[in-house]
């Protein structure tokens, strides 16, 4: 797991992966015809395949990470990578942000969508318009894309995390919450779907005290919501919070009122970001995966479909490690999640 953070052909991804600024997107002109429609012109000057990887949002340390994977993957395998997004997590304003790509005559769209609906007129105005059309991090409308790259399988992530607050609490009773980034996040919501039915099956005595939380992908939204849950519930024992924003804002909000031995946090968030919360106790785990990475495989099966090369079960990404196509054909799974605690935290460099 230390050495995840490579770069998907070669060299190493340089520490402070979080630190880089958000690109706006760019490039222009690269002749060519793709599969499902004409191209008069694509979206790369210097005659590279453009490749637009578009996050939920951007500005936030886990889609700054995954920018750091794909660009630097893009200068590895020679493709235009212009990764850009909306500056909050609006449906809205990421359909913008997909026409303008449309507009440029890209090659390929990878998109994390806010809201898969809102997005199905222009994903299909951008296949109409020959662009290859894939998600990654959260899945769109199965039948407008070619490809599906998950960071992990839904499934069994949400239930690990079910399964790591339990251990946490160190019992199998008690008052517990879930809070999420949006509610329309389709990810967010396969996982939580995946925890309430671990915690149905298996941990009858867990009762969740309130419908799942939005907090708009803001951690001072979590942690405002933690203080109200905190404050409504007062025999809480557990909160489990997906979105990487939301179990920094729990475990503030636990950290300020000394609550440490009394709630424990898990959910979905970074090591870095973490280390200061796992340190103190205030948030157990916090259970992810190399976003740098599967930045740089978004990228890499960008590249494969634009170059019609067939992506199989078992095929080896190189600085990403081997990778699993399920049954569906579509579903790229990048591997098992990892957790991340105060013992090994600080090891990562993302």
């Amino acid at each position: 797991m230390k050495k995840f953070v490579k770069t998907l052909m070669t060299g190493v991804f340089a520490a402070g992966l979080l630190a880089g600024c958000v690109s706006g997107s760019g490039g222009s002109s690269s002749g060519g015809e793709a599969e499902g429609g004409d191209k008069a012109a694509s979206g790369s000057d210097n005659g590279e395949l453009a490749i637009a990887v578009v996050p939920k949002l951007v500005g936030i340390p886990y889609f700054n990470a995954s920018e750091k994977g794909a660009i630097q993957a893009g200068e590895d395998l020679g493709v235009d990578v212009q990764y850009t997004g909306p500056t909050q997590a609006d449906a809205a304003a990421q359909v913008k942000v997909v026409e303008d790509l449309i507009s440029k005559n890209v090659d390929v769209i990878a998109i994390a969508p806010n809201d898969p609906a809102s997005v199905d007129p222009v994903l299909k105005k951008a296949k109409d318009q020959g662009i290859h059309v894939i998600d990654w991090d959260t899945p769109a409308n199965k039948d407008l894309v070619e490809y599906s790259v998950k960071q992990i399988d839904d499934d069994v992530f949400g239930r690990h995390m079910a399964k790591k607050l339990v251990e946490a609490m160190g019992t199998e009773e008690g008052e517990i919450a879930i809070l999420t980034g949006g509610l329309s996040a389709a990810n967010l919501n396969l996982w939580i779907e995946a925890a309430q039915k671990e915690f149905d099956e298996n941990y009858p005595g867990i009762k969740i005290v309130t419908e799942k939380i939005p907090t708009e992908e803001k951690q001072q939204v979590a942690y405002q919501k933690t203080l109200d849950l905190m404050k409504s519930y007062p025999n809480l024992k557990g909160i489990l919070a997906v979105s990487t924003p939301a179990p920094l804002g729990a475990a503030q909000a636990v950290q300020e009122k000394g609550m440490q031995d009394k709630i424990s946090v898990v959910g979905s968030a970074l090591p870095t970001d973490s280390l200061p919360f796992l340190e103190d106790g205030s948030l157990d785990t916090a259970v992810l995966w190399d976003p740098g990475k599967l930045g740089a495989l978004t990228v890499a099966v960008g590249k494969m479909i634009a170059e019609g090369v067939e992506i199989t079960d078992g095929m080896e990404v190189e600085g990403v490690g081997q990778i699993s196509v399920l049954e569906d054909g579509k579903s790229i799974i990048m591997g098992p999640p990892a957790d991340f605690t105060k013992d090994n935290a600080a090891d990562f460099n993302f």
